[in-house]
């Protein structure tokens, strides 16, 4: 059903049939061109400027300009509703016209005219090009018309009158669009964000993939120094540019945003291996590109701090270093990329505008944070919820649920050659892990290995005073608690809360007064079905 109909007036060159094909390309509105009209009913008119104006005025003066909306009528009865609810006429040139259109449509009509100075519409006129009908000789003659120079008296009675020479063409689209409701009248919560509440490595992908299906849009930020680890037959899934639901939920669309760091190498390797159809694929024009130089620049991280040596960080730091053209390679200059490059903030207007879901998928943990984090002990970036929100381009105000994921026991990686990765409040044994758990010592070592780099993690006691902090800087909604088989083995064969041990329902309930958040999705074990899902929403 159509809802708004916008009717357009100004005089030549005034910008009517750009705004319209504008409208039309943006938001897919369908265009009742007068000047086609006038062709139908009069095949074997001259296509002239003059003779289709003295035409137009005949049936003005034959129909009290009605044969306006009775074309517009026909146009909307033939075409259909179609996808759109969103119908433009270009254009009117009488009141009666627009009177007319009004009464058959009612509330539903919105006039919009354009107007700009007499010399800068004869600068206009001058510089077209060739268009379907033969123009006049100079703007002076179109003027003489007598409907056409009292075309701008409808200014008098329109919604909306926009100066299209203080404005680009993009401007004049954005106060109509703004003025149609088009961009929507509020802020709608459509984000809901996960981000990790410890070191890293507490099984975001995996959550992740279980929300996904819930989605009409995945966005991922951050860069390759992050493995997101999903369960699937025969072999797990590492996703290490792409949304970790990207298979899970193959309807969905992906988006990589602006403030992300790009390997190009392995995120086409990555395209290529799960079979993602690009079509799919949105990267912003202004992701940062990582060298092979930042890569080999980070070797000396990966001994002192334990730095995964991706050359996330270098290539931040050259970001921010070499603001100068031509010295800093991006997303828009590289070629093998090209076919996946979108203005990402355009895709997500587009979102909010069809109140699509949005799930974005925090990368790292909030303890590494490079703000907030045991500095210098961390990564390049800021991993909160807001940083997130900033690298994707998403006003906090978009946020609906915000879910931070945590460990029963946090870990962090050896570092090799002697270095550290940062402090950790009371480190314990794999060893220890498993006389709580009844787990083998040997089945947890061979398992807690990192995605990126395959290095042993350290593993260190659930810190309550961090979960307080990190609940602080992110206010999370929602806590997910991941590797509750760690307290005790038997909670892999729970479905269900009531089924999990005395001594884990007690955690949960500890870590829910110390975030003031509920635990609402536990992880059990990695393996299908693997997680027991207490949401309310």
């Amino acid at each position: 059903m159509v809802k708004k109909i916008v009717v357009l007036s100004g005089k030549v060159c005034s910008g009517k049939t750009t705004l319209a094909t504008l409208l039309r390309d943006r938001f897919g509105a369908r265009v009742f061109r007068t000047k086609d009209y006038l062709q139908v009913l009069s095949p074997k008119t001259e296509l002239a400027r003059d003779v289709m104006q003295k035409l137009g005025e005949r049936l003005d003066v034959k129909t009290k300009g009605n044969w306006v909306c009775e074309g517009l009528m026909k146009f909307i009865m033939i075409e259909g509703e179609g996808d759109t609810n969103l119908v433009v006429v270009d254009a009117v040139r009488i009141s009666s016209q627009i009177d007319a259109v009004r009464k058959g449509y009612r509330g539903k009509v919105v006039h919009i005219h354009l107007d700009a100075p007499y010399q800068e519409l004869d600068e206009r006129y001058k510089r077209r090009k060739t268009t379907a009908i033969r123009e006049l000789h100079s703007y002076r003659e179109v003027q003489q018309d007598p409907t056409e120079a009292k075309v701008g008296k409808l200014s008098e009675m329109a919604d909306v009158v926009i100066d299209t020479k203080r404005c680009t063409k993009d401007d004049v689209m954005v106060k109509a669009a703004s003025r149609l409701g088009l961009y929507g009248r509020e802020n709608l919560r459509l984000v809901d964000v996960l981000v990790g509440g410890q070191y890293g490595s507490e099984g975001k992908g995996n959550i992740s993939a279980y929300l996904a299906r819930e989605y009409d849009l995945l966005v991922r930020v951050g860069g390759p120094n992050a493995g997101h680890t999903v369960y699937a037959k025969p072999k797990p899934c590492t996703f290490h540019h792409l949304p970790s639901g990207c298979l899970a939920a193959p309807q969905a669309k992906l988006l990589i945003g602006p403030g992300a760091t790009i390997y190009p190498p392995r995120l086409l390797d990555e395209l290529n291996q799960f079979k993602i159809n690009c079509s799919r694929m949105y990267i912003d024009p202004q992701a940062m590109i990582i060298s092979k130089k930042d890569r080999s620049n980070e070797g000396s991280l990966v001994n002192t701090i334990g730095s995964t040596g991706q050359g996330v960080g270098a290539a931040n730091a050259r970001r921010i270093r070499l603001r100068q053209p031509g010295r800093v390679k991006l997303a828009k200059d590289c070629r093998e990329l090209r076919h996946l490059i979108c203005d990402t903030c355009e895709v997500l207007e587009k979102a909010f505008e069809r109140q699509s879901r949005i799930f974005l998928e925090g990368t790292q943990g909030t303890a590494l944070s490079l703000y907030h984090g045991h500095y210098p002990f961390v990564t390049s970036r800021d991993t909160t919820v807001a940083g997130c929100l900033a690298e994707a381009g998403i006003s906090p105000s978009r946020t609906r649920k915000i879910v931070m994921v945590c460990r029963t026991y946090p870990i962090r990686v050896e570092s090799p050659q002697g270095g550290t990765s940062g402090p950790m409040a009371r480190e314990i044994t794999w060893g220890e892990v498993a006389k709580r758990s009844k787990y083998k010592t040997a089945d947890l070592t061979e398992k807690e290995r990192t995605s990126t780099t395959d290095r042993q993690r350290r593993v260190g006691e659930f810190e309550w005073a961090w979960l307080r902090k990190a609940a602080s800087l992110n206010a999370p909604t929602d806590i997910a608690l991941t590797f509750v088989d760690y307290v005790t083995k038997k909670n892999e064969d729970a479905r269900r809360f009531e089924q999990l041990s005395e001594d884990t329902i007690r955690f949960v309930e500890e870590v829910e007064r110390v975030a003031c958040a509920p635990v609402s999705l536990i992880s059990t074990r990695f393996e299908y079905r693997n997680i027991i899902d207490r949401r309310a929403w």
